[in-house]
């Protein structure tokens, strides 16, 4: 699943007297099982462009391309079916139902595609387990560390199987530990799956890891270089 960008804007309060001009003109193209980390200072349009890529926010103006097909021209239900299927996302403030404990947060995302009570129950576990969690599973997020909470978020998010998953600040409140952790994690089913990782950090350590690192500044790439 090829990603290709195309002079894709985004700008906030056009109308306005200060427009914020988050994307500028952007033509990218991202292939399948790529480990990308996106970097710059805050307010370069890291986080807007993964929004975009993963069909959370609407360009100004351009196109996003996966496989050929613009998600940005579906309609609502399209997309929702699109970011349901194909699409995994990883928050810095992990997002994690309060409610559920670890192992509903990672089903839910699979009774939204359909899938059966068993089909989610066994994927869960799985997950839960190859994160480092499978004696945790049945506490709620107050209960767990920080960095339990974030792997529940990686479960979570690789759980319907995407092709591509978008990770924002995954690592920016875990330790040293943590963080190395999960990486691993993520580096590991980059290689053995052919997960595409998109991330957007100020983290060294996981700017370290990358394959290709992408610089931003005021919403304009400035590098683009393989490692």
């Amino acid at each position: 699943m090829s990603i290709e960008i195309s002079q894709l804007s985004k700008t906030y309060n056009p109308e306005s007297d200060f427009p914020v001009h988050a994307v500028q003109s952007l033509d990218l193209t991202i292939e399948q099982g790529e480990f990308v980390a996106v970097m710059g200072p805050s307010g370069s349009g890291k986080t807007t462009l993964l929004n975009m890529i993963g069909g959370i926010d609407t360009p100004t103006s351009g196109c996003v391309l996966i496989d050929s097909e613009n998600i940005c021209e579906l309609d609502d239900k399209a997309l929702i079916a699109f970011r349901r299927d194909h699409v995994g996302f990883i928050f810095q403030d992990y997002s994690l139902l309060p409610v559920l404990t670890a192992l509903e947060n990672v089903e839910f995302v699979m009774q939204l595609q359909g899938l059966s009570e068993k089909e989610c129950r066994a994927r869960a576990s799985e997950l839960l387990t190859m994160v480092g969690l499978g004696e945790q599973m049945h506490k709620v997020p107050s209960k767990l560390s920080g960095g339990q909470q974030q792997r529940v978020a990686v479960a979570r998010a690789l759980a319907p199987r995407p092709r591509f998953v978008m990770a924002d600040e995954p690592t920016a409140n875990l330790d040293a530990k943590s963080t190395s952790e999960l990486l691993d994690i993520m580096q590991s089913l980059n290689e053995k799956e052919g997960t595409t990782f998109i991330f957007s950090t100020h983290d060294q350590r996981v700017i370290k890891r990358a394959k290709r690192v992408i610089v931003f500044e005021d919403g304009k790439l400035t590098e683009d270089k393989q490692q």
